[in-house]
């Protein structure tokens, strides 16, 4: 796969407000960020004032495109981002579109 077809998977997988907002309220819920660190279905269905089946569906996409993890806790599923994916899309887009078109978070 070049690197326009893997841009092009990056832009499909957050081309959805759900899932940027998913992915905004992931990275505020980072373990030492927010009370609890990651959250489950429920938690961000009720945070984001959808419902549980569009919330898991949203998620699948992310984590196909390898931009969320999710870990077991007893029955619950609980999801964060995956630094290491989002590290490796941050890197295709310096390389393909330059570093003026990405963000610098430090």
């Amino acid at each position: 796969m070049d690197k326009i077809e893997k841009l092009s998977e990056i832009f499909k997988a957050l081309s959805d407000p759900t899932r940027l907002r998913l992915m905004k309220l992931l990275g505020e819920c980072q373990p030492g960020i927010c009370n609890g660190g990651p959250l489950c279905v429920n938690a961000l269905a009720r945070r984001l004032n959808v419902t549980q089946s569009a919330v898991s569906q949203h998620l699948r996409i992310l984590r196909t495109a390898g931009f969320v993890k999710g870990s077991r806790k007893g029955s619950f599923m609980h999801y964060f981002l995956d630094p290491s994916g989002i590290e490796k899309y941050k890197s295709v887009l310096c390389e393909t579109l330059g570093e003026e078109f990405v963000v610098n978070s430090q």
